[in-house]
């Protein structure tokens, strides 16, 4: 088991190429067997390799005389093995109340803080990590538990470039049972971490309740889901490359220290396959520094809708406080400023439809009959409005607002600027040019969507026909 242990690691070391001869390496030890079994692997590699290690050590002080007790341990594990050793002490519990963050997501986040910090220290490119095989089957469960797409099937990766340095797992491939074995043949002491039979902990739910339970199905689960991880790996791999060709031949860029555009074709994105849109979408808001973990499927599909659709005109679509996508007739484009509104103007003609507006709004409109409004009436928002069809003068129009714009309001006697009103509401200025306005053939405004009507063609008892508008923000 010693030989296969050494020899799985070496191998996987050499073909994944997670170090170079002459490195230093940062090596986190929490204390536990994973960890000391992967610092005492690497020690005995290292003077083949000429590597330098360097053991790095977190005290989160969560438990108390437990936590300061693995502390000294592996600093005293170091001396033993004449490695120079970094203890971290870091107040998680407080930095969680200030942060807001669960436990275990704190906890990552100042770990490995603390390790970049002693990576550069001491110059070293690579810092070692002991996850493993059944920590990977844990990690990928989780994701579909929680909702994943196929890159997050993936899991941890062997090696990752992280900042300046590059996170590498050895143990990947590596499952536990084999790591507690190999340290039993050495004599090994190691940590036992009380917090691991914890269930407050989701890891911890997973490890010691869902997996035993599906293992009932499947004895080989772990290998099962290792196996899923792996598949999936080697095709993120084709399909990025295929996305990283894509955008090459699809994207121009724009950028300078103010903004960053990046431009493509609708003509050229409708044709390519669904997949691909899905991914060229991605790595376009990552280059505008959007990080993967904040992207969610819905807002993906809201942007491919955006610019698959034929029946859209131009839109604005705000996916979140910096980026913007702009559509304009056959040109699509990712930006990191807001755009400047553009005027519209549509008609709103005889028959029941539904217009397409900017800002990745719809406004329906139908005919309908006095008893049939008496139904809908009382279930109707501020998003509905209700109009005398026989006491508006046709053709209607649906138009941003204008200077000098002004609305004669229901409740309120005489006339007051648009502009004021807008003002008054509190409503931001950036949103006072997209707020669609409804007016008559006359130029006066009967309704500004979803905020306020006019005075003019109230439906009355006598009515005979019913105009219904609904301002709908498309999903």
């Amino acid at each position: 088991m010693e030989t296969d242990l050494i020899s799985k690691v070496t191998q996987r070391i050499e073909l994944k190429k997670l170090a170079n001869p002459g490195d230093v390496i940062v090596v986190a030890v929490s204390g536990g067997p994973d960890s000391v079994a992967l610092l005492h692997v690497l020690f005995r590699l290292a003077a083949t390799y000429t590597w330098k290690l360097v053991v790095a050590h977190v005290n989160h002080q969560f438990r108390g005389a437990e936590s300061d007790a693995e502390a000294a341990f592996v600093a005293r594990l170091a001396a033993e093995w004449g490695l120079p050793c970094e203890i971290g002490v870091i107040n998680v519990p407080a930095y969680i109340e200030e942060a807001s963050l669960n436990g275990q997501a704190a906890a990552r986040e100042k770990r490995y803080e603390f390790l970049h910090v002693v990576a550069e220290q001491y110059g070293a490119k690579r810092i070692a990590l002991a996850h493993h095989a059944d920590d990977q089957a844990e990690t990928v469960l989780m994701r579909i538990l929680r909702g994943t797409g196929p890159s997050g099937l993936i899991g941890m990766l062997e090696r990752r470039a992280e900042k300046k340095v590059e996170l590498i797992r050895p143990f990947l491939r590596i499952y536990k049972s084999d790591i507690v074995n190999y340290c039993a043949q050495h004599d090994i002491a190691y940590c036992q971490d009380s917090s691991n039979g914890s269930r407050k902990y989701f890891r911890n739910q997973i490890r010691l309740d869902v997996m035993p339970m599906l293992q009932q199905y499947n004895e080989q689960l772990p290998e099962s889901l290792n196996r899923l991880s792996d598949v999936m790996g080697a095709e993120d791999e084709f399909l990025a490359a295929e996305t990283n060709k894509v955008f090459s031949r699809l994207i121009t860029c724009q950028t300078s220290l103010q903004s960053n555009i990046y431009r493509l074709e609708r003509c050229d994105f409708a044709e390519l396959h669904v997949a691909l849109q899905r991914r060229l979408i991605k790595l376009i808001l990552n280059c505008l520094c959007m990080e993967r973990e904040r992207l969610v499927f819905a807002q993906i599909e809201r942007i491919r809708e955006l610019i698959v659709n034929e029946q859209l005109s131009n839109q604005v679509l705000q996916v979140d406080e910096q980026v913007y996508i702009v559509r304009e007739y056959g040109s699509i484009q990712f930006q990191t400023f807001e755009p400047d509104p553009k005027p519209y103007a549509y008609e709103i003609g005889s028959e029941s439809d539904t217009l397409c507006l900017p800002d990745m709004t719809e406004l329906s409109y139908s005919w309908i009959t006095l008893d049939a409004y008496k139904q809908v009436e009382s279930t109707s928002q501020a998003t509905d409005v209700f109009l005398d069809g026989d006491q508006v003068s046709m053709p209607l129009q649906i138009r941003s607002r204008r200077s000098g714009d002004r609305m004669e309001p229901f409740g309120l006697n005489g006339s007051k600027k648009v502009k004021d009103m807008f003002i008054d509401a509190k409503i931001p200025p950036s949103r006072r040019e997209v707020i669609p306005l409804l007016t008559d053939a006359s130029g006066r405004i009967l309704w500004i969507a979803g905020f306020r009507r006019s005075k003019h063609a109230l439906v009355e008892p006598d009515t005979k026909r019913v105009l219904h508008m609904k301002l709908v923000v498309r999903a």
